[in-house]
């Protein structure tokens, strides 16, 4: 069940180098009904471990199907922190789909609760204050550990300072389910 999505965000990408369709949406509904379910993922492309593009859905906004595919040619092609995917690339990544469960405010009443009650590599978390909004995924906290330093880096990926925690953002969080090749 789980490799067949990993097929479906290769075979999506790999659409785009050969100009044309690869992917039979209907088929693949009828032997896996779980794709035509609303979802909500993130795609992640590394090479030789080093991320390359990812680039995801917070909520289910289509089907399973239709959200790998888009995720995945959005964090090949469309990602603004780098230049699209070559072929050449192609051959070397690894790819991984993340389904996100639905988000869930979490409320704390100060950073050190917050630090109480956020379970680090279990949850992703959604940062919001007035118009500024980021998102990491719960593997994020293998690169940064740290409560304080995983703060200050989504605070900076949000556009604000990076202890912009101490001005109470809203805060949600959600886990994943990841497929890894």
């Amino acid at each position: 069940m789980d490799k067949i999505l990993l097929k479906i965000a290769r075979a999506s990408i790999l659409e785009v180098f050969e100009n044309k369709p690869l992917i039979n949406k209907k088929e693949l509904i009828q032997e896996y009904p779980f794709l035509a379910e609303q979802r909500a993922t993130f795609v992640t492309l590394r090479i030789n471990d080093n991320l390359r593009g990812c680039i995801g859905s917070i909520l289910p906004r289509m089907s399973l199907i239709d959200d790998i595919i888009y995720n995945a040619k959005q964090a090949a092609f469309e990602d603004p922190r780098f230049e699209p995917l070559t072929p050449q690339e192609y051959e070397k990544i690894k790819l991984e789909v993340s389904i996100l469960t639905i988000p869930e405010k979490l409320e704390y009443e100060d950073e050190k609760d917050l630090k109480r009650k956020i379970i680090p590599k279990r949850d992703g978390v959604i940062l919001s204050l007035a118009d500024k909004q980021a998102t990491f995924l719960p593997s994020v906290w293998d690169e940064l550990p740290l409560f304080e330093i995983f703060f200050g880096h989504l605070c900076i990926k949000a556009g604000m300072q990076g202890d912009c925690i101490k001005y109470h953002p809203l805060i949600y969080t959600y886990q994943t389910k990841n497929i890894e090749d």
